[in-house]
């Protein structure tokens, strides 16, 4: 057998065995990340009926889409270490189970300051989950599968836009069944499957590749080879080792570039999602169901950005470009959509936004890794995911404060495209290290 049909072998066994394990993985952990993402956007749809009924005013409600992201950031980083000591197993399941109650409990919020503080306390309970799961990807997908793999984790947003839409529709429209109004039983119907699904992780979800039954001694010793490292990345790590870790991850200059990148899109994101049933709301007179349903049509283009973006990223292996060309769609989607009147071309540019600020995920992250020193990944991730989600406090707040002081979403739309541009400017000065 000549060296090339041994390269040819060898690069065939390795595409097998990743695809084993993404079809070991990736499914399950969607789910998850959809149940996630879901139980952080309800409110989106829940304020069609629920502002009114509670009295929330448009900057009330912004601060309370925002305010999970502080308890958000300020727990991240010590849910990764969590993650990083113990592994993901036991903590991914407690913390499920914890959102899960927490989301239910929105039924019985009755003002502004409620629904802050179990806002506040839900991002507290999400801040592990996200930073563990990219850092768990690591544990298993080399540098050159990274990326597609983030973006197949992450079609977990679109998914739960589609079904948050349906959900919404189908929930909304339960007014007074039991004496709940139809956004208590959203609340209700996206909590109960985190406490379900958190108790199944404990018993499925195996903490690292050696304690993946389902692969053999020889897969074990190829990921091994594939990955760089035949340490056991699952199993806990000193303290002494996390103590360098977290030094080398706050004094790397490229985890906090990183982290401001990743506050510029995610600016645009969650001020775009938070406010999306709204949006369109305000094209025209739609009813509450038909609003949801509409909301389902930008999660297909959150879809495609995603695949087609990260796809195309992982074949070539350039990352800055393809984030700048995502965030480029995003910026013009917006402006579209602020400079038109037409109400379907108001709509199509709100898909081109959605299309540009998912597509950008897959190649962050793969950047984001490859510009990480080694021994500051796991802390550095946090960080990075940590801080930047901070954006998500700041574009809904700042979306609800230019709703509140104007007639319409324009000035929002503005203000969110000039964060898609900072983060242009930014992926296009990135550097990788590794």
């Amino acid at each position: 057998m000549t060296s090339i049909d041994a390269m040819a072998r060898e690069a065939k066994l390795e595409e097998k065995l990743m695809s084993k394990v993404s079809l070991r993985l990736i499914p399950f952990m969607l789910v998850l990340y959809v149940i996630s993402y879901l139980d952080r956007i309800n409110i989106s749809f829940a304020a069609l009926q629920m502002n009114h009924d509670l009295g929330l005013s448009d900057a009330a409600f912004g601060f309370g889409g925002g305010i999970f992201f502080l308890g958000y950031c300020i727990f991240g980083i010590p849910s990764n270490l969590v993650i990083q000591r113990f592994g993901p197993r036991r903590w991914v399941s407690a913390i499920m189970v914890a959102w899960g109650l927490m989301t239910i409990s929105f039924c019985c919020v009755k003002s502004a300051p409620q629904f802050w503080v179990l806002r506040f306390f839900l991002g507290v309970a999400e801040a592990g989950f996200f930073p563990g799961m990219i850092l768990y990807l690591t544990y298993w997908y080399p540098g050159r599968y990274y990326g597609l793999a983030v973006a197949r984790f992450m079609l977990a947003i679109p998914v739960a836009g589609l079904l948050g839409s349906g959900t919404a529709a189908a929930a909304l429209s339960m007014q007074g069944i039991y004496g709940l109004a139809g956004w208590m039983w959203l609340f209700v119907v996206t909590g109960i499957p985190a406490i379900l699904f958190g108790l199944l992780v404990w018993f499925t979800l195996p903490d690292g590749p050696h304690q993946a039954r389902w692969l053999s001694k020889e897969e074990h010793e190829r990921l091994d080879g594939m990955l760089g490292t035949a340490r056991d990345t699952s199993s806990g790590a000193g303290t002494a080792a996390l103590k360098d870790g977290f030094i080398a991850a706050v004094e790397d200059l490229a985890v906090w570039r990183c982290a401001l990148l990743y506050f510029t899109l995610t600016v645009s994101m969650y001020g775009f999602q938070l406010w999306l049933p709204q949006i369109i709301k305000a094209f025209g007179s739609t009813s509450d169901r038909t609003t949801a349903l509409l909301s389902s049509i930008p999660a297909l283009f959150q879809a495609m950005g995603m695949l087609i973006v990260a796809r195309n990223s992982d074949r070539t292996g350039e990352r800055p470009f393809h984030l700048a060309f995502a965030s480029s769609c995003t910026c013009l989607g917006l402006l579209v959509s602020r400079l038109s009147t037409i109400p379907w071309m108001e709509f199509a540019g709100l898909c081109l936004a959605a299309f540009g600020i998912w597509g950008s995920a897959g190649p962050f992250w793969a950047l984001a890794n490859n510009s990480l020193k080694r021994e500051s990944q796991a802390t550095g991730i946090a960080i990075i995911n940590s801080v930047g989600n901070l954006g998500g406090f700041a574009g809904p707040w700042i979306v609800g404060l230019f709703k509140s002081s104007s007639a319409g979403f324009g000035e929002s739309l503005i203000a969110l495209a000039v964060a898609s541009l900072l983060s242009m400017a930014l992926a296009l000065t990135a550097r990788k290290r590794r």
